[in-house]
C-alpha cells in the first residue's frame, strides 16, 4: 500500500494559529505577568498572541505544549518560550501554577527564534512571582516599572533545555509519530517499521534526517524521555517509570536521563 498525505489527518496547529487573544495590559508596557493556575487535565484550546511574545512559566505541575511542528514538555520550575502570533494549545499535566509574562517584540533585542524550553534562574523566579502584582499601568521610573526592566534583563540570559519532540511532515512518520506517542515504549526497531511501511530502511533514515534533524533512535529516546519528565514531574518513581517504558533496569534509565538533561532524574526536580 502506498502512504499519501491524506492518510494521516493534518494537525490542527500546522492548520491554523487558533483565535488571537488580547490581554488587559497598557498598551505601551513593555512587558506584563499574569497568573493563572488550572486543575489537572485541562486542556487550553489553539489560540496565539497576535502582539506579544509569552514566556509561560510553570511555578507548579507540567506543561505539554503544541505549537508549529513540535512538542514540548515543560517541567515544574522551567519555561516555554512562545514568539508572537505561533499558534499553540496547553495540556496541563497535574495541577498547574502558569505564570505568564507578554513581552511587546521591539523590548527585546535577540529572543529565540522559535518556541523552546529554558531554565528559569532563581532571579528570575523571584522577579516573575513579585511581577504578578505589579498593577497596569505602571510608572517605568517606578520601582515596578525598575522591576520590569529587570525582568527584560533577566531575559536575554535564558539557556535553552533540549525538552523538545519534532513532529514530522513525511506521512510516513507520521505514522511511526502517532504510534511513539501512543506508546513511547515499543521496542520495534527500524527494520520493523521498514517492514510495516513497506519502504527501504534507508528511506526512514534519510527522512529522519530531512523531518526531525536526528536519527530514529534519538528520536524515540527523546519521545521515551520527554514522557518520562511528564510522569515524573508528578510523582512517579524512578523505577516504575523506566520499566514502562522500556529500559532494562533505572540504572540504564537514570543514565540516559543524565545524559541527555547533565542531571540525574532527582537532581532535576529539586
Amino acid at each position: 500500500m502506498t502512504l499519501s498525505e491524506k492518510d494521516i489527518p493534518k494537525h490542527g496547529i500546522e492548520a491554523a494559529a487558533g483565535p488571537g487573544l488580547t490581554l488587559p495590559a497598557d498598551p505601551g508596557a513593555a512587558v506584563y505577568c499574569k497568573a493563572r493556575d488550572y486543575a489537572p487535565g485541562t486542556l487550553i484550546p489553539l489560540h496565539h498572541h497576535p502582539d506579544r511574545h509569552q514566556l509561560v512559566y510553570a511555578e507548579g505541575g507540567v506543561l505539554v505544549v503544541r505549537a508549529g511542528s513540535g512538542r514540548w514538555v515543560v517541567p515544574s520550575t522551567r519555561a516555554l518560550w512562545m514568539p508572537a502570533g505561533m499558534g499553540h494549545e496547553v495540556h496541563c499535566i497535574g495541577l498547574v501554577r502558569m505564570r505568564s509574562l507578554y513581552v511587546l517584540p521591539e523590548a527585546i533585542a535577540q529572543p529565540p527564534a522559535g518556541p523552546s524550553t529554558v531554565s528559569i534562574t532563581p532571579l528570575l523566579a523571584a522577579l516573575i512571582h513579585a511581577a504578578v502584582d505589579v498593577p497596569q499601568p505602571y510608572a517605568a521610573d517606578s520601582r515596578d516599572g525598575r522591576l520590569m526592566r529587570l525582568v527584560l534583563d533577566e531575559l536575554q540570559t535564558l539557556p535553552v533545555l533540549p525538552l523538545h519532540l519534532p513532529e514530522p511532515a513525511d506521512p510516513r512518520l507520521r505514522i511511526i509519530s502517532q504510534q511513539l506517542e501512543r506508546a513511547p515504549e515499543d521496542p520495534s526497531t527500524l527494520q520493523d517499521w521498514a517492514a510495516r511501511l513497506q519502504v527501504d530502511v534507508k528511506t526512514i533514515q534519510r527522512l529522519c534526517a530531512r523531518d526531525l534533524g536526528m536519527t530514529f533512535g534519538q528520536w524515540r529516546q527523546q519521545s521515551r524521555l520527554l514522557r518520562a519528565l511528564e510522569r515524573l514531574a508528578v510523582g512517579e518513581k524512578v523505577i516504575d517509570v523506566a520499566l514502562s517504558l522500556g529500559y532494562d533496569s533505572p540504572s540504564a534509565f537514570a543514565t540516559m536521563f543524565k545524559r541527555r538533561f547533565g542531571q540525574s532524574p532527582s537532581q532535576f526536580f529539586r
